[in-house]
């Protein structure tokens, strides 16, 4: 899935402003005008590194810094309110490209008048004075000390509170090399003294810290996009180490690069790669990663990952006080309450319907506007599935009628769409990059359905992935899996494909890089997209 996150930040330029402004265009219906307004990553560093490799907290919390390969150069930011992420806001940034364009970890003395950078491309440390503590803007290089010696692709960095020994983490060696310094802070005086294999754990190891009385060290890697805890018998002594336990960070980013902990141990923070984002994590036990949990959005997201791993398709209930999903590891469509008509972090499960007899790789899933019959696109039969609901909009009263295929059109269709009358199917696929219209003799019955034209999408996406129309069916909105966007078309003509013009696009890669479907409020006033990076339904409000 890695190879996803380079193309997604390829949709929108300035992606993390997650807007597109087109002149004249604002409000319902345009997907110019949306906005997420709940922050599922608390602190996005992308704006300033879209490469970061390294992190470090001001020991009060009120500061935290953040380097990059991609420009070089360290990123302070200040934090409203000590250790918050929803807090942070970027101050000022100071290129250490003149000693290193490949800087992995950076470290600061506990008084902040010195930083210490250590990158692949010079395999060593450099080391700053900083004449105003904090202040990168302030920094001056020094001098350093080359570590090829033991890692030829040194990671990160960390010292000891005093500044006589220094730790270097590198995926060459898989191993923390231990330094002893004969003059405090200088790294000129360093000298090698041992290492520690963390190859057992991960062959990727990126981030090194250390409790502050050297009795536990830390590692977080990207071969198992996880957490590594170990105990160390003689404190501050890498010889000592023994593994304990590992938390995986995997379900909110697979490349994590850095790890930093809040000085009590209660809180965990890991720099994702992924996403450009820091994640925090609050410790239910100070120190313990086993007892860590991410501190997720309240509002505007619905995680159903209980119900689905997998999830492929959404749709809404017109009054808004239901939501279905269905998805391909359970097989089945889940049907959930909605205490607030179209807030999704109202939702709550109440059933499900199994459709594997059927097929057992649904992608899609709609719904007749009276509920009283549910079609599902199956990526087996490559074919449509019509079934009857004996009480309108409750799902385990539904019984298959009968199918349709469109391997003719499509043999990997994605998504699937009806005119609110039923005369007219439409159906997208990655085989073809389109979307494809069908005419119904008799509405709603798949069986009566004949192809009519296909409409190209391959401009915009190699990845169709989800698909709606304006309910006036001059709008059409195709949503992109591994882009993480959405495009929007007019139609000239209602409900007539050949007759669709591109307009724009909208990134939903702060929130998800694989969405797999779109819905939209009856009145236009909210998008919503379901991914199965997190598993859950994002709300955006269109105005």
């Amino acid at each position: 899935m890695v190879w996803l996150y380079g193309r997604a930040g390829d949709v929108v330029s300035g992606i993390a402003r997650k807007l597109m402004s087109v002149a004249g265009r604002s409000g319902a219906w345009d997907i110019s005008s949306a906005t997420y307004n709940y922050n599922i990553f608390r602190f996005y560093v992308g704006d300033q590194e879209t490469t970061p490799k390294g992190l470090f907290f001001k020991p009060d919390g009120t500061k935290v810094y953040v380097i990059g390969i991609t420009g070089d150069d360290v990123n302070e930011y200040n934090l409203g309110t000590a250790w918050s992420l929803d807090t942070a806001s970027f101050v000022q940034s100071f290129s250490v490209g003149a000693q290193e364009n490949g800087p992995n970890g950076l470290f600061f003395k506990s008084d902040g008048t010195k930083m210490y950078i250590v990158g692949a491309a010079g395999d060593d440390v450099n080391e700053y004075d900083l004449s105003t503590a904090w202040d990168v803007s302030s920094a001056s290089y020094l001098q350093n000390f080359s570590v090829s010696g033991q890692d030829t692709s040194p990671e990160d960095i960390f010292f000891k509170p005093d500044g006589t020994k220094m730790y270097i983490v590198g995926d060459a060696g898989n191993d923390v090399n231990e330094y002893t310094l004969s003059t405090a802070w200088n790294v000129t005086t360093a000298s090698y003294v041992q290492n520690f294999s963390v190859g057992s754990q991960d062959l990727t190891p990126q981030g090194l810290f250390f409790k502050d009385d050297g009795t536990k060290m830390y590692v977080v890697g990207d071969s198992n996009n996880s957490v590594y805890e170990y105990d160390l018998g003689t404190a501050w002594n890498i010889s000592t180490a023994s593994y304990l336990q590992t938390f995986s960070v995997d379900d909110q980013d697979t490349i994590p690069e850095a790890i930093s902990f809040k000085s009590d141990g209660t809180k965990m923070y890991v720099l994702g790669n992924a996403y450009r984002n820091v994640l925090e994590y609050s410790l239910g036990t100070a120190w313990n990663i086993s007892t860590a949990v991410w501190s997720q959005p309240t509002g505007g997201y619905f995680n159903v990952t209980t119900q689905e791993t997998q999830p492929q398709s959404l749709f809404f209930k017109p009054d808004g006080l239901k939501v279905y999903i269905v998805g391909i590891a359970g097989d089945d469509v889940n049907e959930y309450d909605l205490s607030i008509a179209w807030d999704v972090s109202s939702a709550s499960y109440l059933q499900n319907f199994s459709v594997a007899t059927e097929d057992t790789v649904p992608r899609a899933l709609f719904f007749k506007p009276d509920g009283t019959k549910m079609y599902i696109l199956g990526g087996v039969g490559d074919d449509v599935n019509e079934y009857n609901l004996s009480s309108a909009w409750d799902v385990t009263t539904a019984s298959y009628v009968q199918n349709f295929s469109v391997t003719t059109q499509e043999s990997n269709p994605r998504s699937i769409f009806f005119k609110d009358d039923g005369t007219k199917m439409y159906v997208t696929g990655n085989d073809g990059d389109e979307v494809n219209e069908y005419n119904l003799g008799t509405a709603w019955n798949i069986s009566t359905a004949s192809a009519l034209q296909t409409f190209s999408v391959a401009s915009q996406t190699a990845n169709p992935s989800g698909l709606f129309f304006k309910d006036d069916g001059t709008k059409m909105y195709v949503s992109t899996y591994g882009e993480a966007a959405i495009y929007q078309y007019d139609l000239s003509t209602a409900w007539d494909i050949s007759s669709a013009s591109y307009v724009q696009s909208f990134s939903f890669l702060l929130q998800d890089t694989n969405p797999e479907d779109i819905f939209f409020k009856d009145d236009g006033t909210k998008l919503y997209m379901i991914g199965d990076t997190f598993n859950a339904i994002f709300e955006y409000d269109l105005q």
